[in-house]
């Protein structure tokens, strides 16, 4: 993370017509063909958590598999017809790609979609099936984002920003008038922040429907730019950023969604990288949901702090458009995080039968063996002695503990 220490701000953020509660109905209207209303559940984890109801708001199953197709649907619909006609750039390593590229289908305009060379590969197919021309430049976001704009100024065509722009704020805004329809006496709304479109657009609908509610950005550690922005008073840029949350990875506030959540988001918080993990592991094994680390923050700070929480809560799973290959890292990491899984050196008597013996001891104690290493002939090793590395799979901390108190009581030795 940058050191933010005395951050300046870059500018102040430029002002932009006020979002009327008007507008984000007239918006709900264009999309009620377009964007489905995505199901609010309960959870019965976190409601045991927090001591309060939690509801999850599933924009993981929205079309696109994420929010994004909102506010990418009501920009683009703004156009006027010559500008529909010269078509739509934008750059992103998924969701808005994959929004813009549908949005633009719907509405019979050309778009082409600039994304990193080492986006996932189903990220690409998707923006490609939506119907986009799909540009692979850069090795990041920022450069993809760098190539666009160049483009839209060579051909005419319009970029469609991801967060900074007051029609995407408005088409984002439409989450939060359902999760007023659904849960209308919700008391916290959390919801992850990137550029900050969408808790923007969230914030902008709850304080007009009922002004009490209190809106929490999450952001990750690693990339958190809004703090020390809200702090300087206007956005801040990162100088470096690092986490799995690539949908929440950026780098600097937009000037746009800064004025909204500089005026109505109650805090910016932040979370570690275990605990959007942890999170993640918790949405597919407890609510049995496919979510991105992005859409997994609400969650983790929930996890992380849940008795700061006022309740009823709606935690917001803004994407479910997660790679298979970091979703399995991402999970390992998780259950590691979580304890489940125990990593293990020990020195036995170099015998026949010793390595069935302690495996017999390690059944008994209902422990996982995933991995086992067997060394004989390191030189820190005694003449009859072997060491045996183990990567077990276990049920959590507690069951940790269980495997270790049944090695040391059959007499076998932990190595720190």
């Amino acid at each position: 993370m940058a050191d933010t220490s005395g951050p300046t701000a870059d500018r102040r953020p430029a002002a932009f017509p006020p979002i009327t509660l008007d507008d984000m109905r007239a918006a709900r209207d264009m999309l009620s063909e377009v964007a489905g209303t995505t199901p609010l559940e309960g959870s019965r984890y976190l409601t045991g958590l927090v001591g309060a109801p939690v509801h999850l708001k599933c924009e993981n199953l929205q079309r696109t598999g994420s929010f994004k197709i909102r506010g990418a649907y009501v920009r683009i619909a703004g156009l006027s017809v010559a500008e529909r006609s010269a078509g739509v750039v934008a750059a992103s390593a998924g969701n808005h790609a994959q929004g813009v590229a549908l949005a633009a289908s719907l509405l019979g305009v050309e778009s082409t979609v600039f994304m990193p060379v080492g986006a996932p590969l189903p990220k690409i197919a998707a923006t490609r099936d939506y119907g986009a021309r799909v540009r692979l430049h850069g090795q990041v976001v920022d450069e993809s984002l760098e190539a666009a704009q160049r483009y839209a100024a060579e051909t005419g065509a319009v970029f469609i920003h991801p967060f900074d722009h007051r029609d995407v704020v408005l088409g984002q805004a439409t989450v939060g008038l359902e999760i007023l329809e659904q849960c209308p006496e919700v008391a916290t709304i959390v919801v992850g922040v990137g550029g900050g479109g969408l808790a923007a657009g969230i914030a902008l609908a709850a304080k007009a429907l009922r002004p009490e509610v209190r809106v929490v950005g999450v952001q990750a550690a690693g990339a958190a730019a809004y703090p020390p922005s809200l702090a300087a008073g206007g956005p801040v840029t990162l100088e470096k950023m690092s986490t799995m949350a690539d949908g929440i990875l950026v780098g600097r506030p937009g000037n746009v969604p800064f004025a909204v959540i500089d005026e109505l988001v109650t805090e910016v918080r932040t979370v570690s990288e275990d605990a959007l993990a942890g999170a993640l592991l918790l949405c597919l094994e407890r609510a049995k949901m496919v979510v991105e680390p992005a859409g997994a923050s609400p969650v983790a700070a929930l996890m992380s702090a849940p008795e700061s929480f006022r309740g009823p809560v709606v935690a917001v799973l803004s994407g479910g458009n997660v790679d298979p290959l970091l979703m399995q890292r991402i999970l390992r990491h998780g259950m590691a995080a979580a304890g489940r899984y125990l990593l293990l050196r020990l020195r036995l008597t170099d015998r026949p039968g010793a390595l069935a013996t302690l495996l017999k001891v390690l059944s008994a104690v209902d422990a996982n063996v995933l991995d086992v290493s067997h060394v004989r002939t390191d030189p820190r090793l005694g003449i009859a002695e072997a060491e045996v590395e183990l990567r077990l799979e276990t049920k959590g901390p507690e069951h940790c503990a269980e495997v270790r108190k049944a090695l040391e009581e059959a007499d076998y030795t932990v190595i720190p």
